[in-house]
């Protein structure tokens, strides 16, 4: 698999150690932490904290992707991201990524200081998507999502989530090198809580292994999810030490990257797990 993400003068050695990207979500209704960071002072604030507690990257998102949730235009994407990514990319000194579907909302998150795409439409949405990505030399986060945020849940259902999961990764992964974005750069994620049912997320948690076959990096996002509160009956809040749980069973199981909204906790996890898995180093 590709263990090196080198792009501008950025570098990511996933060999060494497991990655954790901290959620920065400017958003007035996310699921786990709607409205806490909507102020551009305390986005700011909470993404330079995220850095001291050792995020390797903050991924900065300004719609609400929950189960249900409606769409915003770019114009109201912009607004609320731009200026946070402006102000962090002038104070930190780690990768800063835009979390979007809007090739539009991309391409002036770039020009602010953003250097990573993470599109959970996996280049779907819009068409434009892909040359942007392409034509900054960045890395791309492509997820597997059944449906769009407004439906995937409704009724998720498949054969063998495992084997189409991967084959729609692995049918992205060619679409996007076929637009010019080096494989090297491409960052696959399967897509937890999006468009899957308890029992799929527990699966593609447990097999996640498989995924190496696609010979890409693996981000994995199970942060406060609602599986979790399934499982342990605590809300979006209440739910660190599942998250934390999760992490581990992801990093056992082959994650390179993790996403979570409580750095700090997920980088002590993976320090634990990357020694039973590699050794201290």
């Amino acid at each position: 698999m590709s263990c090196l993400l080198k792009w501008q003068a950025r570098v990511l050695d996933l060999s060494k150690r497991t990655h954790v990207m901290g959620v920065l979500n400017v958003t007035p209704d996310s699921f786990s932490d709607g409205g806490r960071y909507f102020s551009l002072s305390k986005a700011v604030e909470h993404g330079i904290l995220m850095a001291e507690q050792g995020a390797d990257i903050i991924d900065v998102g300004g719609e609400s992707t929950r189960p249900f949730s409606g769409r915003i235009p770019s114009s109201e994407e912009i607004e609320r991201t731009i200026p946070v990514i402006e102000s962090l990319a002038a104070l930190i000194d780690i990768p800063i990524s835009i979390d979007t579907t809007k090739a539009d909302v991309a391409a002036e998150a770039l020009r602010a200081g953003a250097s990573i795409i993470n599109d959970i439409s996996a280049l779907r949405q819009d068409q434009a998507m892909a040359s942007i990505a392409a034509e900054a030399g960045v890395p791309v986060i492509l997820m597997h999502m059944r449906g769009s945020p407004e439906d995937m849940q409704a009724n998720p259902t498949y054969g063998d989530v495992v084997g189409e999961v991967i084959s729609f990764l692995q049918e992205r992964t060619a679409f996007a090198v076929s637009q010019g974005i080096k494989k090297e750069l491409i960052v696959i994620d399967p897509g937890i809580g999006f468009g899957k049912t308890f029992d799929h997320n527990l699966t593609l948690i447990r097999e996640l292994r498989a995924f190496k076959r696609l010979g890409q990096a693996i981000l994995l996002g199970t942060s406060n999810k609602s599986f979790i509160g399934h499982i342990l009956k605590k809300g979006p809040s209440e739910r660190l030490t599942g998250s934390m749980a999760t992490v581990a069973a992801g990093v056992m199981n082959g994650a390179d990257i993790v996403r979570v909204h409580n750095v700090l906790e997920a980088v002590e996890t993976t320090r634990i797990i990357d020694a039973v898995l590699r050794g201290l180093n």
